[in-house]
């Protein structure tokens, strides 16, 4: 059995959670390696919506063990209400269905409150962070002045490691931007019942993913955001603070490069990205706010309107060769139903930085597009024969294989076209 990488190939919000879903049917172990809840992973269950932020999404699937990894960064009252809203409706949060890493890093107030205030004082020039502390904690990690899983549920380490650092924070606060600060005691009275909720879940994730490896258990990596919102890789500095990457499956969990046999790259059928930064393909207009109306493009953490666009090629043939991609997914396939023609960027006009794509001018191949509602298809003989031009024209501009083809929002509403995922759930 293949141990499995689900990474992005855009900018985020390719549909990440309902591929990640439908694999962790046949997952033994399911872990999230980088981002916090700057993410969120949308699942359609029965015709409900769950929205996921850091939980890795295998939590629906009994067999699973969900492992939420050391390179992941904790918002510990974002995690507690999503357990107690999991628990809400059936799921029941054991020791036996998630683990937390002792060494994943914790967003603590401070971090959100400063994250915020730096964004405020950008103004025109804001990178478009959504707010929650998510930075500021990647900063302290390497800064070597953070906060672990470890010291956090420990009363005492907890308030050692907190007053180490809470004289500087209040400083930039209340200095730099005429902020509130925070004592010690408020933290602590934040703090405490979070930490006694999420102690016994807390353990040794690398040693427990090893022991799933030598038992020969299939391990589903899952990751937030997208390939260009890598901090090396991506369109820099409108980013986020970690690696988003295939390869940060192992720094983020503690596995090795030779136990991942298999990169799927999540894409969809056309472009879109949440925040600042370039984005080539965008439409624009009156056509741009269809495919936004249509598609439901609003960010699952901050509800923000995504730019749409085109599907981009070029970019996305970058991304495949970053991540060493074996498998496509394409999603979002039902929301080009009824465009009489459609248009794929082939390439860029000039010489460029192909890891940066920047405002430049893009090169389009015009397609034909088709009529017909494809969400009832369940083959590949089941679309239309544009649908069918318009996937094997992606991927041999891209250089990847599609094996999962969404046609629909639903977790039925996919199309096999690879024999090594024809048994997934559908």
């Amino acid at each position: 059995m293949a141990n499995q990488v689900v990474v992005g190939l855009q900018w985020g919000d390719e549909g990440k959670g309902k591929i990640v879903d439908l694999l962790a049917s046949k997952a033994d172990v399911v872990a999230r390696f980088q981002g916090g809840n700057n993410a969120g992973h949308t699942l359609v269950v029965d015709g409900n919506q769950l929205i996921l932020h850091l939980v890795p999404s295998g939590i629906l699937h009994e067999k699973s063990h969900c492992v939420i990894g050391n390179g992941v960064v904790i918002d510990p009252e974002v995690l507690v209400e999503e357990l107690v809203a999991l628990n809400a409706r059936g799921v029941m949060i054991t020791p036996e269905r998630l683990s937390i890493s002792t060494t994943a890093h914790v967003i603590l107030p401070y971090h959100r409150r400063l994250d915020q205030c730096r964004e405020a004082a950008r103004a025109a020039d804001k990178i478009g962070t959504t707010g929650r502390g998510i930075g500021p904690t990647y900063e302290d990690k390497i800064a070597r002045r953070g906060i672990r899983v470890g010291a956090f549920i420990n009363a005492e380490t907890r308030r050692s490691a907190i007053s180490a650092v809470l004289e500087d924070k209040n400083r930039q606060l209340t200095g730099w931007y005429g902020a509130e600060g925070f004592t010690l005691e408020e933290i602590e009275a934040w703090a405490a019942p979070l930490a006694a909720y999420l102690a016994p879940l807390v353990t040794d994730t690398p040693a427990l993913l090893h022991k799933a490896c030598r038992a020969g258990k299939q391990i589903l990596f899952e990751g937030a955001q997208g390939t260009f919102l890598d901090i090396d890789h991506g369109t820099y500095p409108y980013v986020t603070s970690s690696n988003t990457l295939a390869g940060a499956a192992c720094t983020g969990t503690g596995v090795g490069p030779g136990d991942i046999q298999q990169v799927v790259g999540v894409t969809k059928a056309y472009t879109t990205r949440v925040g600042a930064g370039p984005f080539p393909t965008a439409i624009g207009g009156e056509e741009e706010e269809r495919l936004r109306k249509v598609g439901g493009e609003f960010g699952a953490t901050t509800g923000r309107p995504r730019r749409c666009g085109w599907f981009d090629a070029a970019l996305v043939r970058r991304a495949v060769q970053l991540n060493g991609v074996t498998h496509l997914a394409l999603t979002k396939l039902d929301i080009l139903s009824g465009y009489a023609e459609l248009k794929i960027c082939v390439d860029y006009r000039g010489e460029s930085d192909p890891g940066q794509p920047g405002e430049r001018e893009p090169v389009y191949e015009t397609v034909p597009g088709w009529q017909s509602d494809i969400r009832g298809a369940r083959s590949w003989a089941d679309l239309p024969a544009a649908c069918q031009a318009y996937i094997t024209r992606i991927e041999e501009l891209v250089g990847a294989p599609s094996a999962i083809l969404s046609v629909g929002p639903g977790r039925r509403e996919v199309i096999a076209r690879d024999d090594a995922f024809a048994d997934l759930v559908l």
